[in-house]
């Protein structure tokens, strides 16, 4: 492309968030609490006080203002994805958040997140990157342990429930689920960071981050009266386990259902899936996602694993002023990992490619802001491509899973040609 854009200027140093804003960002947030009698648990966290890092599981954005109150009254600056800055990049550096991109490795976020400790602040991540698809644990990277050691700081985590049942990524209407809950818990002092190795913190910070949204809510016994409550779920649950037809599922009001063999299911208050006739294959929506990464497992390793070749169109993020249309290309997800070929509007070829090892999983999207359709998000430091594919024959959340399942098959085949 022709023309050159200003990139967002990753080395601008966090700055404390300004003291006339804290009223507004605790106004902000304090009436979810109110509304879905938020019942927030301590443990361990006596004489806590800042500097520490605190990790946040993901589900919904009302995880950001339970945070702000477990924290309260202490100061905090939050990992933001570049997204998030569209239109308000300045009140967002006002208020302490420090930009990433997604799924990307950044020495300066790692410089960034000192000088956060160093200022006395609380450094907020959320190491999932991601809203969960299903309301369970996403995968964290394996460099959190080695973080944890770098930074020196108490590690403390905040894992909220029932926001996933509130707000699900597959359909962002507000259930108004209350009381919803949230843990926050002293994992490791300054001394534990010291005597373990990162991997020993990795095991305990995964053992810490398992959660299942769905089955909190049914040992709660709290109901969804939202009427179309199954809409958008097929676009998690794109795979049939009763024919095995792929990307032919769809949903409407409290109904799931398959295209190619007609096979239909109920969604109860309590999110539990039934069949309408015929075996139950999954009633836990987890589970139905789960057998959906076993299948994309096996392609995996019998090397067949494909996209095929999608015509897609293309959306960079080179700042958070906005979107730019770079044009229609081809996108192929394979054993090789992610290629996006294609030429913009100047006629110039434009690509990207993200090779397996290069990604441990990544970041989707569902029918964007309403009206975009499904995406992937793919980036560099320099950039970030919202990737639109065209047609029905592909599922974004096949991919993600395939990312996941592709990076850990490099890294046993790799660790077993090593033995």
């Amino acid at each position: 492309m022709k023309e050159e854009f200003i990139r967002f200027d990753m080395g601008e140093p966090p700055i404390r968030t300004k003291w006339y804003l804290m009223p507004l960002i605790v106004g902000l947030s304090y009436p979810a609490n109110i509304l879905h009698r938020v019942k927030l648990r301590k443990y361990d966290m006596d004489g806590v006080k800042p500097p520490y890092l605190l990790l946040c599981n993901h589900n919904a954005f009302m995880d950001f203002k339970v945070a702000t109150r477990a924290m309260f009254p202490h100061r905090a600056n939050y990992v933001v994805a570049i997204d998030g800055f569209i239109g308000r990049e300045q009140l967002l550096r006002n208020i302490g958040c420090l930009c990433k991109r997604k799924f990307t490795s950044n020495l300066r976020l790692v410089k960034h997140l000192r000088t956060v400790i160093e200022h006395g602040n609380i450094a907020v991540i959320y190491p999932e990157a991601r809203y969960s698809l299903c309301g369970t644990t996403a995968v964290l990277p394996d460099s959190l342990g080695k973080l944890c050691k770098l930074l020196g700081v108490p590690v403390v985590t905040l894992i909220c429930h029932g926001h996933h049942i509130n707000s699900p990524f597959w359909n962002l209407h507000n259930r108004r689920i209350s009381p919803t809950e949230a843990e926050m818990r002293l994992l490791f002092t300054k001394e534990d960071l010291k005597a373990l190795p990162a991997e020993t913190l990795n095991a305990r910070l995964a053992e810490a981050f398992q959660y299942d949204d769905y089955a909190w809510q049914k040992d709660r016994g709290i109901r969804v009266k939202y009427a179309k409550r199954a809409e958008g779920l097929h676009k998690v649950l794109y795979k049939c386990p009763a024919c095995g037809a792929e990307f032919r599922m769809g949903s409407s009001g409290a109904q799931l259902f398959c295209r190619a063999c007609g096979k239909r299911w109920n969604l109860s208050e309590l999110n539990e899936l039934s069949a309408e006739s015929g075996p139950t294959e999954f009633s836990h929506i987890p589970d139905w996602y789960e057998w959906e990464r076993d299948c994309v497992r096996e392609e995996v390793e019998a090397g067949t694993y494909s996209s095929g070749e999608l015509l897609v169109t293309v959306d960079s993020l080179p700042n958070a002023i906005g979107f730019i249309r770079l044009g229609d290309g081809v996108l192929i997800h394979d054993m090789n990992g992610f290629s996006v070929r294609g030429v913009d509007k100047d006629g110039d070829e434009f690509q990207m490619v993200k090779d397996v090892p290069s990604l441990y999983s990544c970041h989707i999207e569902y029918d964007y802001l309403g009206i975009h359709g499904d995406c992937i998000d793919l980036n560099t430091l320099e950039d970030t491509w919202y990737i639109y594919p065209h047609g029905i024959d592909f599922s974004v959340t096949k991919m993600a899973l395939a990312t996941e399942e592709l990076y850990q098959h490099y890294w046993r085949q790799k660790k077993a040609k090593k033995q």
